[in-house]
């Protein structure tokens, strides 16, 4: 079983309001990351093979949650699911829509990418993909930030509303570059926390998302410093 398949809807879900919110940008229009087939593209390098044996083998503390899911970024299963959750989403603040969608959706469907995910018993949920792509394009990719006025939003899935509020910090140093984006959900009496890191290396995107009630930014931010060692021992 592919990784993703496994995780709550209410992850996926939270990742689709608030991931691309690690990568929206205001009304900026996004210039896609265009790929052309399976194969190792020119400027791009790595495989969907070589980034999923660049994955993450362990994580301290957690289990990992099924194989990993590789091939192209438009076929892996939560890309899949997200954009799938993505279509209910209502938002109070349709100009927000790029902090929903951002940046993500300009990343060509048939790009080279790996995704592996991790729990432990807490309701901790740990993810890490990698997406191949030139390095200016993912350093392009991690300078993009939360659009003015949509640090708070609501989302409406069917009759369910959501508050979101966003947190920034400054740029990181992470890799060659980084970013770091906490969103807080509450939902009904259900209130959870997110960490997302998005960061880059040479010729590769990387994010990283850490969900549940405890999560904390040291903790995203040492898993990505983990990430990006791990991928650099192995791609060459």
């Amino acid at each position: 079983m592919a990784a993703q398949r496994v995780l709550p809807i209410a992850v996926i879900l939270t990742a689709a309001a608030a991931v691309s919110a690690c990568s929206g940008g205001g009304d900026e229009r996004f210039e896609p990351v265009r790929a052309t087939g399976r194969a190792a593209l020119a400027g791009t390098g790595y495989t969907s093979d070589q980034l999923e044996q660049a994955l993450l083998l362990d994580v301290a503390g957690y289990q990992r949650t099924g194989e990993p899911d590789s091939g192209e970024y438009g076929a892996l299963k939560a890309v899949q699911n997200s954009a799938q959750l993505q279509r209910q989403v209502r938002l109070d603040k349709p100009r927000c829509a790029n902090a929903v969608g951002g940046a993500m959706r300009a990343v060509d469907p048939g790009l080279p990418a790996a995704v592996a995910a991790f729990s432990r018993g807490s309701g901790q949920i740990a993810t890490q993909t990698l997406v191949a792509m030139p390095t200016e394009a993912a350093e392009r990719l991690v300078r993009n930030r939360v659009p003015v006025g949509c640090t708070t939003f609501r989302t409406r899935v069917g009759a369910q509303w959501s508050d979101h509020q966003v947190v920034e910090v400054p740029p990181g140093t992470i890799g060659e570059g980084s970013r770091t984006v906490g969103v807080t959900t509450v939902s009904g009496s259900s209130h959870t926390r997110a960490w997302y890191v998005v960061l880059y290396g040479r010729r590769y995107l990387a994010t990283v998302s850490l969900y549940g009630p405890n999560a904390t930014r040291s903790d995203a931010e040492l898993l990505a410093r983990q990430a990006y060692d791990q991928a650099q021992r192995i791609l060459p």
